[in-house]
């Protein structure tokens, strides 16, 4: 059976490829495995420092193959748990202890929105496109969509995106912070991000995105209390030395 995704290296940067452009990169059965597999192997790898997710072909993830996922109906309760466990296909990928990004290449629809938000930063390309159409078919959103906008754009703002299954251009999606910005070649630019932070110190810049993940949800407090601690110990770290010695 033909893989429907690639991880590849350079250096300390993983490039996590969709590649099954019959289906835009539809996430089905086979490719959500391979997904667990690919984020439990970077969680296991003492090397990798950043990942970036794009997709190849024409699209960066059309969404879940819906025939597959939701094509039995079932009791509520169990279709709960295939979902929730689908779900990891993403949400491993959020969990990692490194920078992730993610090279919108194309449409990001539904499961793949998710996809797309579960990385820490968004770089759309010029025919990317930004899409919470659950509702669109009739599907309350799942994966934690509804957390994901809420917390990039704000309630309001994502519930009208949600109700309405509103599809945003690369533009709009920076325009409402879902992207950080869009580049001609979202590939090339995240590739380019990606190499600048895996030159950081790997415990430097897995404190940042823990710091940036506090701020958003814990009180000031606990989020001075964490940079107090993460910003006393990159004090020991080589490069900063090497700075600091300058003014000896």
């Amino acid at each position: 059976m033909r893989p429907k995704s690639r991880l590849e290296r350079v250096g300390h940067v993983h490039v996590l490829t969709l590649d099954d452009d019959e289906k835009r990169n539809a996430i089905g059965h086979q490719l959500a495995a391979e997904l667990v597999a690919h984020a439990d192997a970077l969680a296991e790898d003492p090397e990798a420092r950043c990942l970036v997710v794009t997709g190849a072909g024409s699209a960066f993830c059309a969404g879940a193959d819906l025939p597959q996922v939701f094509g039995e109906e079932r009791p509520t309760a169990e279709m709960r748990d295939a979902l929730r466990a689908y779900y990891d296909c993403f949400l491993r990928i959020r969990d990692l202890p490194f920078p992730t990004i993610a090279a919108v290449n194309g449409p990001a629809i539904g499961a793949g929105l998710n996809l797309a938000l579960s990385c820490d930063i968004r770089i759309a390309g010029p025919r990317a496109k930004f899409g919470a159409t659950f509702t669109k078919i009739g599907l309350h959103p799942g994966g934690g969509c509804t957390w994901f906008l809420v917390q990039e754009v704000g309630r309001q703002r994502a519930l009208k995106l949600l109700l309405e299954g509103a599809v945003l251009e690369a533009d709009e999606a920076v325009a409402t912070g879902i992207a950080a910005c869009a580049e001609d070649d979202s590939l090339a630019a995240a590739l380019v991000l990606a190499q600048g932070i895996a030159e950081l110190e790997p415990s430097l810049a897995r404190d940042v995105v823990r710091t940036s993940n506090l701020a958003v949800t814990a009180p000031f407090d606990a989020v001075l209390e964490f940079e107090s601690w993460a910003q006393a110990e990159s004090t020991h770290a080589t490069r900063f030395r090497e700075w600091i010695a300058q003014f000896s």
